[in-house]
């Protein structure tokens, strides 16, 4: 192999930050990671599929985790450690696909002006449990509720002859049931209030001032947390008691929702699942096991270059795959526990309830049937609080780490980069505080599902086909002192990229379903921030090649090579240079320097 500069190519060497810093404790890390698996995005979408999995459900999960997650995760935490750098400057491994970085800061931020909404609806629902009597539990909702509306709820029994079947030229009408808190959601939009919570497609856009209101307050404690843990031993910390808070709430709610109203038949349909149910499921895992990486897909790459150089993160892998499928699995049944306390109003067959937004709407007035139901509600809506807290500011913090990495003139002007960014996305979210931008912002995480499919294949192309698995073993040696398992890189050179190639169809079938529900003017914004941006890989790979000279062969040989590829630390990039027996390069380094 032919270690290669900067000064080889022509093009500006890379400049490490000496002042990035390190985790104040090497398991911040497994914190960090394992908060990204508090993307409730995720269980939004995909609870319709996987709730009557049953305990089958729980396998497809732990397979993933071993053709899967831990290799895959294994390689984002060696690029990031072993280069000490974001996922930008970390592919200085094969320059010519470093537009995969730029891409991931691209789609990170993208999710990110809409994520504000799941802390928003937590933080509305903690404000309104302060009240005396829940207005969403049936006491309450006479106080507000209209009864002339002819909407029925669980709390009534109002015939509401909605939806009319005509079999046999006999007219049956099924009754569409409302969930409280569904319908007090829908106090944010007038709109909404008349048509039953689903915006039409040429409807006009509303915006809800009490919405903008809670994405103020959300953005304001971002900014906050920003201010006084800017740098990653202080940012971990910070994580650290975060993550270590939100999941003991999360298994107190757990342990609460196992004792809520509802017949305990539930657990023979849980323990013998039909298959159908199961295998319908199975792809809905992988959609939600996909999520493990972070919204733009590169976070752990970013995550792991605050490491010591020695972080043994075959062990953490593990830790941290087994972490997030433990996370995954406890929503699951939460949303298992919830839908079926919801059953219990829909034994009769001329009944549909309306139980949208299981996690974060129904969930309210499921809560206030128990008893302590403010304390309870409080508890659970906190518990959501923290988790996009946790998912927002951890994103942040790996876009702006990447983005220091590559460009230095930004290193001088951190604080204002950082608050920059931050206004930039809660000014772009106010979007989101409209009738149409709150109800229909899921199509854009479907989409996603296709470029995180596509950024790992090409990622498992780009470090075992190109870099070389010998090279990749090498390097991981001289950074743990142990082998990458021979089965685990036959996994990730083809198995990983066959199921992954098998499910891309289901990927682009979701996006296009949730675009058939949805108005123009959001296939044009998904266009421009998810599908447009996955140009960045061939247009910056043009780019890089224009820059190099020789014929084109020559050209792709050597941008395909790794550029700069070394260890920051000097101690352990000259051992890595004695041992490639290339010292030429670390003596042009010298001199320059």
């Amino acid at each position: 192999m032919v270690y290669e500069t900067s000064y080889s190519t022509g093009q500006k060497a890379f400049s490490p930050d000496q002042n990035r810093g390190k985790w104040e404790k090497p398991t911040d890390y497994i914190f960090a990671c394992v908060g990204l698996a508090l993307k409730m995005d995720v269980f939004d979408i995909t609870y319709y599929l996987h709730r009557d999995m049953g305990i089958l459900g729980v396998w497809p999960y732990f397979v993933y985790v071993v053709i899967y997650l831990v290799p895959i995760i294994f390689i984002h935490s060696f690029m990031g450690q072993f280069s000490s750098s974001g996922f930008i400057s970390a592919f200085r491994l094969s320059p010519l696909f470093k537009g995969m970085g730029y891409l991931s800061v691209f789609l990170t931020l993208s999710m990110l002006i809409y994520y504000s909404i799941y802390a928003a609806l937590p933080l509305y629902y903690i404000i309104n449990s302060f009240q005396p009597t829940l207005p969403w539990s049936c006491e309450g909702l006479k106080y507000w509720f209209n009864e002339t509306s002819a909407r029925s709820t669980i709390c009534n029994g109002t015939i509401n002859e909605e939806l009319s079947i005509t079999q046999n030229d006999t007219a049956k009408y099924m009754r569409k049931v409302y969930v409280p808190s569904v319908i007090y959601y829908e106090h944010f939009f007038e709109g909404l209030r008349e048509k039953g919570g689903m915006p039409e497609m040429n409807d006009a856009y509303e915006l809800s001032w009490y919405l903008v209101t809670l994405f103020a307050v959300v953005w304001a404690v971002i900014a906050f947390i920003f201010h006084k843990f800017s740098d990653a031993a202080r940012f971990g910390k910070f994580l650290r008691y975060m993550v270590t808070c939100t999941l003991i709430l999360l298994l107190v709610c757990f342990v609460r929702f196992l004792f809520l109203p509802k017949d305990l038949s539930w657990l023979a349909r849980y323990l013998t699942p039909r298959p159908y149910n199961w295998v319908l499921g199975t792809a809905s895992t992988f959609y939600i096991a996909i999520q493990a990486f972070g919204a733009g897909w590169g976070s752990v790459i970013a995550l792991s270059s605050f490491n010591g150089f020695k972080t043994n993160i075959m062990s953490y892998s593990w830790i941290i795959s087994i972490g997030q499928i433990l996370i995954f699995i406890t929503f699951s049944l939460v949303a298992c526990m919830l839908e079926q306390h919801f059953r219990e109003f829909d034994k009769d067959s001329d009944k549909d309830i309306h139980n949208v937004w299981l996690m974060f709407l129904s969930t309210a007035s499921a809560l206030s049937t128990i008893g302590w139901s403010n304390l309870w509600t409080i508890i659970y809506y906190t518990t959501l609080l923290l988790a996009a807290i946790i998912s927002i500011s951890t994103q942040i913090f790996t876009v702006l780490q990447s983005l220091f990495d590559e460009f230095e003139e930004l290193r001088v002007r951190k604080q204002e980069v950082t608050f920059g960014l931050i206004g930039g996305l809660a000014f772009c979210s106010i979007f989101f505080c409209t009738n149409h931008g709150i109800t229909y912002f899921c199509s854009f995480y479907s989409d996603a599902t296709f470029s995180h499919i596509l950024l790992h294949i090409l990622l498992i192309l780009v470090v075992f086909w190109i870099y070389g698995p010998q090279r990749f073993q090498r390097d991981i040696e001289f950074m743990l002192g142990q082998l990458f398992a021979p089965w685990k890189i036959y996994v990730l050179r083809y198995i990983a990229p066959f199921i992954l190639l098998i499910l891309m169809p289901l990927g682009i079938y979701w996006s296009i379903e949730d675009h058939s529900f949805v108005a123009d003017e959001f296939l044009v914004m998904c266009i421009v921030v998810v599908w447009l941006p996955l140009l960045a890989i061939p247009g910056y790979g043009f780019y890089y090649l224009s820059k190099s000279t020789g014929t084109f062969c020559d050209r792709l040989r050597r941008t395909c090579r790794p550029t700069d590829w070394y260890p920051v630390e000097m101690e352990h990039r000259r051992k890595y240079e004695e041992a490639l027996g290339n010292t030429e390069a670390h003596q042009l380094v010298e001199v320059t320097e």
